[in-house]
Formats: C-alpha cells, sequence, structure tokens
C-alpha cells in the first residue's frame, strides 16, 4: 500500500511511510495480536487465580511488569481486539482524506464492516467489549461484555464514516448505539445539570471520569446529523459533570473520588478528556468552556510530557514512557493547534521523539513501553500500533489540510 509522495516534505513522507508500514503489518497479521490487559485469557491464569479478584489483578499487573512478553508462554491466544480496529479504521479514513487514495477508504470499510459483523450480543443496542476478560479495581468483565469506551469507540468510527460517505446506514447505526449508552448503562448520578453513566452494563463501585466525557462527545456528534434533542441534552449533561469535577487547576483525576483509584493525574486519560470536550464544542458550537479546555492543554503539556517529547506516565512519575501517552499527545495537540501553532509543533515534536525511541524500522512496529532501566522491546496490537497509526494519520491531517479545525 502506497502513495504517490510529490508534495510531501522529507519529515511528512516519513510519518507516512512509517504509518503505511504499520498499517501493512497490522494487516499482515490480520489484526490479530496480544493486548495489554489479556493475561487472564490464559488457560493457566485462569487455573491459578481461583475466580479472586485481587489475584487475576496481581496476575495483570506482573504479565505487563514483566520485562519480556510472557503471553505465548501462557498459552494467551492472539486476536482482533474490537477497540483496535476501530483506531485501524481511523487511521485509514484520515489518510483517505489526506491522500484521496481510494485503497485507504476501502481499508477502512473493510475494518468497519467487522465491526458491524462481531458487535456483542442481547442488549437494547449495538455495543462492544474487550476481546479478554478484564479485572479492574472496581469490576470485573468477561471478554467482549461491552462497555461504553470500546462502543464509543466504534460510534466514533461509523459517524466518520458517515462524514466521508453520507450513507445514512453508518448514522443509523450510530443511531443504534445511542441505545445502549442511554439505556443499558446504569446511571451512577444525575440531576437537572449533570449525569454520570457507568463503565460497564452492572453496578461499578468508582466513577470514571473519562468515559463520561467520551459519551457526552459523541453524543453531540450525533446530534449535529440527527438534531435529536435529547443526544444534546445528555450530551451537555455528561460534559457539565466532568467539568464540575475537575481540579482548581484544571486537571482530572481518572476516578471519583480520587482515591478509588492508583491512577492519578495520567497521560492518556487527561488528553482523552480534553479531545471530548473540544469535541463537544465543535459539533455544538457552544464555546463556553473554551477558557477551561485551553487551560486544560497547557497543564497536560507543562505537566505529562518532558521538553524533547517524550510522555511522563503520570503528573508526578517520569517513568515508564508509554506509548499511548505519545499516541494520545500527538492527537490532542493536533486538535489543539488551531489554538496555538506550537501545539502542532510539539506533536510533530513526540512523533520524533516515539519513532526514535519506540519503532522497530525492520519490523514495522512500534515497541510498548521504554522504562527507566530497560525497554519492553515488543509489540501490542491495539495499545502500541492501533493508537500510533491513528496518531500518525492525524498528524498528517493536521499538516496537509488542517482538517482538525476548530470550526468542525
Amino acid at each position: 500500500m502506497t502513495m504517490p509522495k510529490e508534495k510531501l516534505s522529507s519529515e511528512d513522507s516519513t510519518f507516512l511511510n512509517i504509518c503505511i508500514d504499520v498499517l501493512n503489518y497490522a494487516e499482515s497479521q490480520d489484526y490479530e495480536g496480544f493486548s495489554k490487559f489479556d493475561a487472564c485469557n490464559s488457560p493457566f491464569v485462569k487455573a491459578i487465580t481461583f475466580n479472586n479478584k485481587w489475584l487475576r489483578g496481581g496476575s495483570l499487573l506482573f504479565v505487563n511488569k514483566f520485562p519480556f512478553n510472557i503471553r505465548s508462554l501462557l498459552g494467551v491466544q492472539k486476536s482482533k481486539n474490537p477497540k483496535g480496529m476501530a483506531l485501524f479504521a481511523q487511521a485509514y479514513f484520515n489518510l483517505y482524506q489526506v491522500t484521496k487514495n481510494d485503497e485507504f477508504l476501502r481499508k477502512g470499510k473493510w475494518c468497519v464492516d467487522w465491526l458491524i459483523k462481531n458487535p456483542s450480543e442481547g442488549y437494547s443496542g449495538l455495543c462492544w467489549g474487550y476481546n479478554f476478560d478484564w479485572q479492574s479495581r472496581a469490576f470485573f468483565a468477561p471478554k467482549y461484555l461491552p462497555n461504553c469506551v470500546v462502543t464509543v469507540f466504534v460510534g466514533e468510527t461509523l459517524i466518520k464514516a458517515y462524514e466521508l460517505s453520507k450513507d445514512e446506514t453508518y448514522l443509523k447505526l450510530a443511531q443504534n448505539i445511542a441505545k445502549f449508552l442511554l439505556i443499558d448503562l446504569p446511571i451512577i448520578y444525575e440531576d437537572d445539570e449533570t449525569k454520570c453513566v457507568a463503565y460497564v452494563p452492572s453496578k461499578v463501585s468508582s466513577i470514571v471520569l473519562n468515559i463520561n466525557a467520551l459519551v457526552g462527545a459523541f453524543l453531540a456528534k450525533l446530534w449535529k446529523y440527527s438534531k435529536i434533542g435529547d443526544y444534546l441534552i445528555q450530551a451537555r449533561k455528561l460534559i457539565q459533570f466532568v467539568i464540575d469535577h475537575r481540579t482548581n487547576y484544571d486537571a482530572w483525576y481518572y476516578t471519583f473520588p480520587p482515591g478509588d483509584s492508583i491512577i492519578r493525574h495520567d497521560n492518556y486519560h487527561t488528553g482523552g478528556i480534553l479531545d471530548a470536550i473540544l469535541e463537544y464544542m465543535q459539533y455544538t458550537k457552544n464555546y463556553d468552556l473554551e477558557n477551561i479546555h485551553l487551560s486544560g492543554l497547557k497543564y497536560y503539556r507543562n505537566n505529562l510530557f518532558l521538553e524533547n517529547g517524550a510522555p511522563k506516565w503520570m503528573n508526578d512519575q517520569v517513568y515508564p514512557f508509554d506509548i499511548h501517552g505519545s499516541a494520545q499527545g500527538i492527537i490532542t495537540f493536533c486538535k489543539a493547534s488551531k489554538f496555538n501553532p506550537e501545539y502542532g509543533n510539539f506533536a510533530s515534536k513526540i512523533a520524533e521523539w516515539t519513532i526514535k525511541n519506540l519503532y522497530n524500522h525492520n519490523e514495522g512496529y512500534f515497541y510498548y513501553q521504554q522504562g527507566k532501566f530497560f525497554k519492553h522491546k515488543f509489540t501490542l496490537m491495539r495499545w502500541c500500533n492501533a493508537w500510533m497509526c491513528k496518531a500518525l494519520s492525524e498528524l498528517l491531517l493536521m499538516r496537509h489540510e488542517g482538517i482538525n479545525s476548530y470550526e468542525n
């Protein structure tokens, strides 16, 4: 899969070539790979954890911290991750916008078709979950139990497909997804102005802030094209809940209350919240949150990245440098370049640092993490490659067509 390069700078040709190489690598693997939290798919891990929450969580932590990828040794099988498929589709669609190469559009639609054919079943609307048993501190999610994060990422992809093709089928499918988000997800809190939903369609013990921002932004996009008033009402209430639970320096903890998670102000969840707030404003044309968004961007830039573009793990912890943090930073600062061109320059700097430190040029994939003393020289299909394809494609969009403008 190639494209003409006569209009590209040397730097942009590098970004494009790497994005294409990684997409080709993913396609060669049929988009199947290991996931960060898939250790519980191991029959050995299942046998020794005895359905115990803490043993399952400990197993996930052990496998993620181990210097080498031991998943094959534990009997974990590679498979397609629905969230990864959505990210790959978005990357293809972005490259199509940049290049007008129909092959990218075709491959993006192929990923979307796979998602449409492989939802979770038994709910009010279309929905998707992870391809592994997942233990968090707040809940246990069996393989393919739908959750709002994976489902929203698929919904965003369907809206992108609709924007490119104007095929009403994609919009109708996205509206079907809204049924799951608005009917099946338990409401943890709601008043006249705000609303908070659960991560999964079952009782949970913690409020996760970023998921409410994601759902709110998705419903705002859906409202723009459907003009169904309830989508706009629900979008604002969800976004407002997140706004109301920021710190006095315009940052967000992962959970509320903060002590419900060991995650503090981390890199990629912070970036995701900022993107959701921006997209809410873009699609509703309501910019009353602009100052909060800009203040949050400043915090993100100053506290979650080093000057050379390396992504910090958390605001108070430098290592490990995680590939997901790199990808999220590129995406967020590309979107923020409308406010200040230096954000766009910094997105390029993050990409350059990541390619230098976390890219395998021979194999065409990205590594997982760079620790203080060693590097995790293995790849995870969704966590590493899908996210970086999405990020590099966003960078090319910003640099060549200015599609990520404030006025959507």
